[in-house]
């Protein structure tokens, strides 16, 4: 008698990327990149656990950083569950219009959207300590013609007094998703909750609006709606005896 399992086929999951872009200039040379290798190593593991632990998605990783120029860490976005974390270091300058270049060649289902199960939107974390010293909106510009870039998670974290927050909100889109840290406690939580938080809304299925823009937009919402709590439960808080950047 044939057993009633011997016909069940393991569902294809669907992949949501999780983009880390890191400016690894001259002034995030010392704790604040030494800060940041640290933080994201530790989180990783965690990653990788929503991903194991997700019917609708397997999480990938890809890693760009930027300075004088960008470079991409990941050739191709790597499965959580094989990533490690390559210690950045600092010096260069902020060439922020040559990342938002670099991700949206990317951004392309001949490059890596590719996955043949298909791909959900993806999450994409930006890290800066300053203001770009390349003519950025012209790369910003072509970033935000790129429909994976407008469905996607957008959030970014401005490190010290000097980054420039303007700036940064209008990478993500929003006030809301420019999140401030002031020392090195406050950016390893940050990181942390929004490497998993983005992880957990963005590798989900939902049925909201019935289309994918509608979802996605719901996805990027969820996100800024769990910000606003964790500042409301006083998540980030951090000791005043911490030292400031």
């Amino acid at each position: 008698m044939a057993n009633i399992y011997d016909d069940v086929v393991e569902v294809a999951r669907r992949t949501m990327v999780l983009f880390f872009v890191v400016d690894t200039s001259g002034s995030m040379e010392g704790s604040k990149i030494g800060t940041l290798n640290q933080a994201v190593e530790d989180v990783i593991p965690e990653i990788r656990e929503i991903s194991e632990n997700n019917a609708d998605a397997e999480i990938k990783i890809a890693v760009l950083e930027f300075s004088s120029g960008a470079r991409w860490l990941t050739p191709n976005p790597v499965p959580a569950d094989g990533f490690d974390w390559q210690y950045l270091n600092a010096v260069g300058l902020t060439d922020l219009g040559e990342a938002c270049r670099a991700l949206s060649e990317k951004l392309s289902r001949n490059s890596f959207m590719s996955d043949i199960t298909g791909s959900f939107a993806p999450a994409i974390f930006l890290m800066s300590d300053g203001a770009p010293t390349d003519n950025y909106k012209e790369g910003l510009e072509q970033l935000w013609s790129n429909n994976w870039f407008k469905k996607a998670i957008k959030v970014a974290v401005a490190i010290g007094e000097n980054a420039n927050k303007d700036v940064l909100a209008e990478f993500t889109g929003s006030d809301e998703t420019v999140l401030s840290v002031h020392n090195p406690e406050m950016l390893k939580k940050m990181i942390r909750f929004v490497s998993v938080t983005s992880s957990q809304i963005g590798s989900q299925s939902t049925a909201v609006g019935g289309g994918e823009i509608d979802e996605v937009k719901s996805k990027q919402e969820a996100f800024e709606e769990q910000v606003s709590a964790a500042y409301e439960d006083g998540e980030f808080d951090v000791d005043d005896d911490f030292i400031e950047w």
